[in-house]
């Protein structure tokens, strides 16, 4: 699998902006195929930062209601990585969100 295709893209959410700004820890919505060895060789090509720990979850899919009561939808199950870096090392994709 390629660096490229590893990343999906960043979540931003309000639990992982106070990750980044308080851990050092970015969360980002990964390949399902990816492992912990490649999130973090792709994070540390493509970023130019150091990575100490990467934690993988698997998030199952949920099933959400659109529009009316009758109409349910199924959302997809997705790959999430919570990326530890070395110290005083922050990422400018994070910067001012």
């Amino acid at each position: 699998m390629h660096i490229y295709e590893v990343l999906k893209r960043p979540v931003v959410t309000e639990k992982s902006t106070y990750l980044s700004n308080e851990l050092g820890q970015y969360v980002f919505e990964v390949d399902r195929r990816a492992n912990k060895h490649q999130i973090k060789e792709a994070i540390e090509t493509i970023f130019d930062v150091d990575v100490v720990d990467v934690n993988v979850l698997n998030m199952p899919a949920k099933r959400t209601r659109r529009r009316n009561r009758r109409m349910t939808v199924r959302t997809s199950g997705w790959k999430k990585a919570v990326v530890t870096l070395a110290e005083g090392q922050r990422l400018q994709l994070f910067e001012g969100v």
